[in-house]
């Protein structure tokens, strides 16, 4: 069923949870908010419920977040605003959820978890647009059950200690992220890069906050304890580090995220706005490794022409340069290269 009244649709969804049935609520991320009230009081509702021995389990309350703040570029800033999942982990950690899956199969594999799960509000965030497709089902289910892991096709550490630590966390941080470690892999090719790619967004915080999170020797594990990790980010950069301040590492911890840069423009040109686009992610890791920070200087300016070269190109042709928009994971960048293929 579809009417543009969001709160409509939850009393809709809520009535068909409460009789039995399950469903999804797909909302534009920005608008979401108008039900922020309404969530609360379920999210209460949960959390008094789960004490209450004689009231049976329901369908989970599922939120499908599309049209999200990084594909807003036809409707431009006042449909850009990703903090639904801020607003959303105040609640208690026994009945809330957070999914940002990086591809179509991911989101598959979320999605039938949750809709078979039980007394929680589970919030996707995925966008509509044909995005690339990085894992097989088998490997999306796997990635999903962990909720968070290393990618080790794009990663070139080797199993050795990392420089630096590349994470990211939704469909087109992911995309960012790969795109900027594509860069960095062919100019600097000896640099030792752990990429990390996070599902369940509160795996990130400690296991004694929420019972999804990470214990602090596997946070270390897989971001270190004193290496710098560049994060991109879906939402606005200080939930991260709300999730991780008892981390060991939080100190080397540097958010790209949304910094409420928006207006209509291109896509990709949303990205740089906000300093999350695959070039300001390789010239921040040319920032915090130390032996990168002199000697690169001609690759650093490369990385500030082509900057330069993008807002000149959006400026004349009105769309993103092809380099941008045919950009795909190359098979020699790793030995054991994802399928290939856009998802819809």
């Amino acid at each position: 069923m579809e009417i543009l009244s969001e709160h409509t649709c939850q009393g809709w969804l809520e009535g068909y949870l409460l009789t039995g049935r399950h469903g999804f609520f797909s909302c534009y991320e920005a608008f979401i908010h108008i039900v922020d009230s309404m969530f609360n009081q379920h999210a209460k509702w949960l959390t008094t419920a789960n004490d209450i021995p004689w009231r049976r389990p329901i369908a989970s309350l599922n939120y499908l977040l599309t049209s999200h703040v990084w594909r807003q570029d036809h409707n431009g800033f006042s449909h850009q605003d990703p903090g639904f999942i801020d607003h959303v982990v105040n609640k208690k950690s026994d009945v809330i959820r957070v999914y940002l899956p990086p591809d179509a199969n991911t989101l598959l594999s979320v999605a039938d978890h949750c809709l078979r799960s039980r007394q929680y509000v589970n919030v996707i965030v995925a966008g509509k647009q044909p995005e690339l497709q990085y894992l097989t089902m088998e490997q999306a289910i796997e990635h999903c059950t962990r909720g968070v892991g290393v990618w080790e096709w794009a990663s070139t550490d080797n199993g050795r200690e990392p420089e630096v630590v590349m994470a990211c966390a939704g469909d087109v941080p992911t995309l960012e992220a790969l795109a900027a470690v594509s860069i960095l892999r062919e100019a600097i090719p000896d640099l030792r890069l752990r990429f990390v790619n996070v599902v369940d967004l509160l795996r990130l915080q400690d296991r004694r906050a929420h019972p999804h999170g990470l214990s602090d020797d596997e946070f270390d594990a897989l971001f270190t304890a004193d290496k710098p990790v560049i994060f991109a980010y879906h939402g606005y950069p200080s939930l991260i580090h709300r999730l991780t301040y008892r981390r060991a590492g939080h100190s080397n911890l540097h958010v790209h995220g949304y910094q409420e840069e928006g207006t209509t423009t291109t896509p990709f040109d949303m990205c740089v706005l906000n300093e999350l686009d695959r070039f300001h992610l390789a010239l921040d890791v040319l920032d915090r490794v130390p032996r990168l920070r002199d000697g690169y200087d001609q690759f650093r300016e490369g990385l500030h022409d082509a900057l330069a070269r993008h807002d000149a190109f959006i400026r004349k042709h009105g769309q993103d340069m092809p380099e941008i928009l045919e950009w795909a994971w190359s098979a020699r960048e790793s030995e054991r290269p994802p399928p290939a293929g856009l998802s819809s």
